[in-house]
């Protein structure tokens, strides 16, 4: 089996992931199918003092499917709804190298299992609570490992650090 990408509709990536998957049960071609893939990744926010994690998809409109493609296969995943092409050449799809799936899979590996911060050095954010509440600062430093930013407030015309939590701030 070799490793393919096809390119859907954004935002149609689950729903094509399950009618190909139905399409080839129904037309006795599931056994030619392998894994298929929808690389996401989580995102730590903050908005009304509340954390949140959010999946956020690595390429947007792109789905990585495992396959023996066969010529019933290609043709039943390119008239399934909300597919527009394989990605390759005109004539037919060209499969990824094993390089490309190691580092793909590499990525969604590590991103997968740790949460993409969102918060960057420079960042304007206000505080929403805590005895700064309604300070405005921009973010000197990020520590994603225990959730916490160091913001330079202006107190008294000084630039002051102050070491918050990702749920104390939000963006300007």
């Amino acid at each position: 089996m070799q490793w393919y990408v096809v390119h859907t509709l954004t935002g149609k990536e689950n729903k094509v992931k399950t009618v190909i998957e139905k399409s080839a049960d129904a037309h006795e071609l599931g056994h030619l199918l392998g894994r298929i893939l929808i690389p996401t990744e989580t995102e730590i926010t903050s908005s009304s003092g509340k954390r949140r994690e959010r999946k956020r998809k690595l390429y947007p409109g792109y789905i990585l499917m495992e396959m023996d493609l066969t010529n019933d296969l290609r043709h039943l995943i390119q008239r399934t709804a909300g597919v527009t092409h394989f990605v390759g050449s005109s004539d037919s799809p060209v499969p990824l190298s094993d390089e490309e799936v190691t580092g793909i899979m590499k990525t969604i590996g590590e991103e997968g299992q740790r949460p993409k911060v969102t918060w960057q050095p420079g960042d304007a954010v206000r505080v929403t609570e805590g005895p700064f509440n309604e300070f405005s600062g921009k973010i000197a430093e990020v520590d994603a490992e225990h959730e916490t930013v160091k913001i330079l407030i202006s107190i008294f015309g000084r630039e002051t650090p102050v070491e918050l939590d990702f749920t104390q701030i939000e963006k300007l």
